[in-house]
């Protein structure tokens, strides 16, 4: 009997606008090549850069929230395993699947941890420290809801080491519901990037709509006049999707400050430039365009949280420089920018970190021996999970219960209509 695949995502895939666009088809890939049949599912409108899923050989489903012709849709999907793209997609309608197909291996892609890129979001515009003596910003409302979907979930896939470390250690979540799972990439090879005297410019790539973005963004505006006055030949491009007016507005050419939208082909782009600038204030997961750096032999400048889960627990040297105040990170840019010794030496170090990293065969055969493994005893798996149990009792399912509200209230308002 064919194995079937049902992802739940938050929004279509948008494998050019978004990290978390090229993830899902990353999973998609992994899936088809362990023999499912994959099927994905949103109550989201389709976005000006959907990609289109036929071409990946899958079935799409439009579905609703609050409404059960999702569960009739389980009952004739029948699904071996179901992927939650995010907490808030668990929370719709992880209880849906749950009670229409208990057999089903529920397992959520965290993306990256909601909870923990708020709790930074906050404290950097309180200028205060996240794990402060007081958690006040991680141990939110946010991190009680994602918590939450985890122990409901049978597996969690988390895409950054430092933060599986953060859910073991400050959340207490058994090792048992977690795996490590970044990026999956076909390794490349040198012979496939253009020369140091080729690649010109510098490069910030990301969507405008995401917070961290625009926040880099209007800290490259301030750091990119002292860049300019020591390389004035030099332009930084900025590509992204969904650029809103005040974002083009602060495209100047004649500071070589251009802000140039969508990128229809982002690894393009970013195999053209000399060097990646990323300096994150905040954030979490894996940056998937300093990820796309390394694969495009484009060495890097960005932050400790730009640079976090892909080189403090392995000791990675960064292919490129990590730096955190505005004089480092412009004489950061300066120095990987003009000294070809060092930025080979930087390039180089791309292709170790993506092999550690990110190797694709090895992580695809990680995560269908873990899958596997949870599906030939998710009895005993689900046994020992005593606080994902507890959470799924009456008092601790309001996401449920409100759903059913809408639901019935919606019914009601269309009978009253017809009246």
């Amino acid at each position: 009997m064919a194995k079937t695949l049902l992802i739940v995502g938050y929004v279509w895939p948008e494998p050019r606008s978004s990290a978390a666009g090229t993830r899902i088809v990353q999973l998609i890939r992994w899936a088809q090549a362990a023999g499912y049949r994959v099927t994905f599912a949103c109550a989201a409108e389709k976005g000006a850069n959907f990609d289109e899923l036929d071409g990946l050989g899958i079935a799409s489903l439009a579905i609703a929230l609050n409404c059960s012709s999702f569960d009739q849709a389980l009952a004739e999907l029948q699904p071996t395993l179901v992927i939650f793209d995010r907490f808030v997609t668990e929370e719709q309608f992880g209880w849906r699947v749950q009670q229409v197909c208990p057999t089903a291996l529920r397992l959520l892609d965290s993306e990256d941890l909601h909870c923990l890129r708020d709790a930074r979001q906050r404290a950097h515009k309180a200028q205060a420290e996240v794990l402060n003596p007081s958690n006040e910003f991680l141990y939110s409302d946010m991190a009680q809801r994602e918590i939450a979907a985890i122990y409901r979930c049978d597996l969690t896939l988390v895409i950054s080491d430092a933060e599986v470390a953060l859910l073991q250690q400050r959340f207490r979540v058994p090792a048992a519901l977690l795996m490590h799972c970044p990026f999956m990439y076909q390794p490349p090879t040198a012979q496939q990037w253009p020369s140091y005297a080729d690649k010109q410019h510098f490069i910030f790539i990301g969507n405008y709509l995401h917070a961290p973005n625009w926040d880099a963004i209007l800290w490259l505006r301030e750091l990119w006049p002292a860049i300019r006055k020591q390389l004035p030949q030099a332009e930084l491009h900025i590509y992204g999707a969904y650029p809103p007016k005040k974002a083009m507005q602060l495209d100047n050419p004649s500071l070589g400050f251009r802000v140039l939208g969508w990128a229809k082909d982002a690894l393009q782009v970013m195999a053209s430039a000399r060097v990646c600038l990323a300096p994150l204030r905040f954030g979490a997961g894996i940056k998937g365009k300093l990820a796309e750096a390394m694969i495009c032999g484009t060495p890097s400048i960005t932050t400790d949280i730009g640079a976090e889960g892909m080189n403090q627990l392995q000791q990675l040297p960064w292919p490129g420089v990590i730096a955190n105040a505005p004089d480092d990170l412009v004489a950061a840019a300066v120095a990987l920018y003009t000294d070809q010794a060092l930025w080979l030496e930087a390039q180089a170090q791309g292709l170790v970190n993506v092999a550690v990293l990110f190797d694709r065969a090895r992580l695809e055969a990680d995560l269908t021996a873990r899958v596997d493994s949870i599906l030939q005893d998710l009895g005993r798996h689900r046994l020992d999970n005593f606080m994902g149990n507890l959470l799924l009792q009456q008092q601790y399912r309001s996401t449920e219960f409100m759903s059913r509200w809408i639901e019935v209230k919606s019914k009601l308002k269309r009978l009253e209509q017809v009246d």
